[in-house]
């Protein structure tokens, strides 16, 4: 149902595992295939490698490992969902991409308590996409370093 005047905005689906996750499609700079990853050394565990796209130097990094879900399974289903952080091209490793649902802003309910720590401050809410459950992730709270959300935190009255 939507709510009159209320904003909507259109979600790029995929999965990590069997779970539904989502990412506002105006952050999403393009998809590609995984393609020839390059190991960086003593890179956090989540960075798989960088990766040239046409000229451009990418930091791929496993958003499973980054949300400590496990690990992206190789496959050829796998994508990289291109986006921009802080001006550097960032490719962020799924399992499989499935599709765009349309969300209705005023329908995210809040991440469920029990998803606390590295986990809770990823998602903008727990949505309805179509006929299945999607979280939709916040890019800015995912590519931020441990470092950064401390300060961040520090920062902010209020917030752990």
């Amino acid at each position: 149902m939507t709510h009159p005047g209320s904003e909507r905005l259109l979600a790029a689906a995929f999965f990590l595992g069997p779970s539904a996750f989502g990412v506002d499609t105006a952050q999403i700079q393009e998809v590609v295939r995984v393609g020839n990853l390059t190991p960086v050394r003593h890179a956090p565990p989540y960075v798989v490698g960088i990766r040239n796209l046409r000229g451009r130097i990418v930091t791929v990094i496993d958003l499973r490992s980054r949300l400590e879900l496990g690990r992206v399974e190789p496959g050829p289903e796998n994508r990289i969902l291109i986006v921009e952080a802080s001006g550097e091209p960032i490719g962020l490793l799924v399992d499989r991409v499935s599709d765009t649902v349309e969300i209705d802003i005023a329908e995210l309910h809040a991440a469920p308590p029990n998803l606390n720590g590295v986990q809770g401050r990823h998602f903008r809410g727990i949505c309805r996409g179509g006929d299945r459950m999607v979280a939709l992730l916040d890019l800015t709270a995912v590519l931020q370093t441990e470092a950064e959300f401390t300060a961040s935190a520090e920062r902010e009255p209020g917030t752990a």
